[in-house]
């Protein structure tokens, strides 16, 4: 069986997520994982993959609305959360931001269940917060570490 290597996270520098959640616009709050002072992340990508591993470089603050989630459509219990955050945290990614609306109006109680096992920081996403929003208010953060 052929090891997956972790890809390194980009060569930007790296910022807070204490940071990003003490914006006051954009209304994020984190859910579960490390302290938001010990997390950092290397930029914003959004996906609704099952898998987004592919897709991922490391150090990625996730953006998801949960669409890929089958208990959108009503039938509970048919997604492998643990394997979705297992995955994330493979691949590197720093975080999740989970979009509260349209899709879902809570988080999942089986993604938060998930993201807790694995140590993965869960932010939630309010309505009112673009996913472009959060992922500017990132590269805002960089620019400024830069």
């Amino acid at each position: 069986m052929q090891e997956t290597a972790v890809p390194s996270a980009p060569p930007t520098p790296p910022v807070s997520l204490a940071a990003l959640l003490s914006r006051d616009d954009l209304g994020l709050r984190q859910i579960t994982g490390p302290p938001a002072g010990e997390v950092t992340i290397h930029g914003a990508h959004t996906s609704e993959m099952s898998d987004p591993y592919p897709y991922l470089l490391g150090g990625e603050l996730l953006l998801t609305a949960g669409v890929h989630i089958p208990e959108a459509a009503g039938r509970p219990g048919s997604f492998d959360f643990d394997g979705y955050v297992a995955r994330i945290v493979a691949a590197g990614g720093a975080a999740l931001g989970f979009g509260v609306a349209p899709v879902h109006d809570t988080v999942p109680a089986g993604l938060v269940a998930a993201c807790e096992e694995h140590g993965l920081p869960l932010v939630e996403v309010p309505p009112r917060t673009t996913f472009s929003g959060v992922a500017r208010a990132v590269w805002q953060l960089m620019a400024r570490a830069r």
